[in-house]
């Protein structure tokens, strides 16, 4: 992937952190950026399709922790963290806890090949248009929005996150404790 791509996913503060690849060794900035969700915002409704054309809401999840995974198959970032957010609900239970994978602007036919020749098997959602991307203030690929059980967005996190690992694990397990 080129400089242009990973920009286009990672957005300004990634830009930074390629900056950095290359020149003097020393400490990685993460991936990553997490933040809480703003305060007094509200969380936006969602409703949409499902990739295989099933009306699906937001609201529906409620009584379970969902991380909403805003991603694109062009976006290598997006492709990396898809197994660890996988893993996730088996570990956490599915009963507690869903993640959602919610495709951005791509035509359902190229999100459900990258499922099928993934072995995917996240619940998938399309935002074909970005309204949704827009609503949530999704500008980074991928951005993961940590939602409580009672169906409120928690925290956001923009960019390339290892799920499996320590750090956003407790953030999950926190989540679940709400």
């Amino acid at each position: 992937m080129n400089a242009w791509s990973r920009r286009r996913c990672l957005g300004a503060f990634g830009a930074v952190a390629l900056a950095n690849v290359g020149g003097p060794a020393r400490a990685q900035a993460p991936a990553f950026e997490r933040s809480d969700w703003p305060r007094g915002a509200p969380t936006p409704a969602l409703e949409t399709l499902s990739l295989d054309g099933q009306a699906v809401k937001l609201s529906d999840l409620k009584g379970r922790a969902v991380l909403l995974n805003f991603w694109a198959s062009w976006c290598e970032p997006c492709r990396a963290e898809m197994p660890t957010l996988q893993g996730l609900p088996p570990l956490f239970g599915e009963d507690r806890l869903v993640v959602v994978a919610l495709n951005f602007k791509e035509p359902p036919q190229r999100a459900a090949r990258f499922v099928a020749q993934t072995g995917l098997t996240l619940p998938v959602w399309l935002d074909p248009l970005g309204a949704h991307a827009r609503a949530w203030g999704v500008r980074v690929f991928p951005t993961t929005v940590l939602i409580d059980r009672q169906g409120r967005a928690r925290e956001r996190v923009r960019g390339e996150v290892d799920w499996s690992g320590n750090e956003a694990l407790g953030w999950v397990e926190r989540l679940m404790a709400l």
